[in-house]
């Protein structure tokens, strides 16, 4: 009998108490677990973060290849540029001596007038083909941005200070970016 009671109390003890049984449900409520992911919500998952990654690639690369085509249209344009501003002494020129044949009347004079017009309208078509184009700064107000003074003079009135008097050298565009400043004489 001494075993039996023995046995009982063990028993007892073993068996968990209301208190402990409410404390195991709170701990097992407590930490609810997690669903776990399916095959499928991974292979989803994974598929929208190639996506994305997807995406960007294509806008970046979409981007390099528009940087690029603008890149080279301003090369295509600007290619000859160089050779522009070589040219412009030569128009210079060609101005200059055309200028001085209007002072002769001569037979001799207007023949040799006519054909440096000729020449000279030719290449001025082939230069405007290409994108050239003169600046008129005479009478204009002086923008430092487009003239470069190399003497002042002064103004015969308010009206007249800051406007440009002479044009000593003319300036050009070339597609709307200057390629020479044109030289001027400004009134202060």
């Amino acid at each position: 009998m001494f075993n039996k009671k023995k046995r009982k109390k063990t028993m007892e003890e073993q068996q968990p108490t209301v208190e402990e049984k409410e404390t195991i449900l709170e701990e097992n409520q407590e930490t609810p677990q997690e669903p776990q992911k399916t095959k499928e919500e991974e292979l989803e998952e994974k598929i929208e973060e190639q996506n994305k990654k997807y995406l960007l690639l294509y806008s970046d690369f979409e981007n390099y290849r528009k940087r690029v085509s603008k890149e080279k249209i301003e090369l295509i344009q600007n290619a000859a540029e160089d050779t522009i501003k070589d040219l412009l002494p030569v128009v210079d020129d060609y101005e200059r001596a055309l200028s001085n044949f209007e002072k002769f009347e001569d037979e001799k004079f207007a023949k040799t007038k006519e054909g440096l017009e000729l020449i000279y309208n030719k290449l001025i078509t082939i230069l405007a083909q290409k994108g050239l184009k003169p600046m008129n700064a005479k009478g204009n107000k002086f923008d430092e941005n487009l003239h470069e003074a190399i003497a002042q003079m002064p103004a015969e009135n308010e009206e007249q200070k800051g406007i440009v008097l002479d044009e000593v050298t003319k300036g050009y565009y070339l597609h709307d970016k200057v390629i020479r400043y044109a030289k001027v004489v400004v009134a202060m």
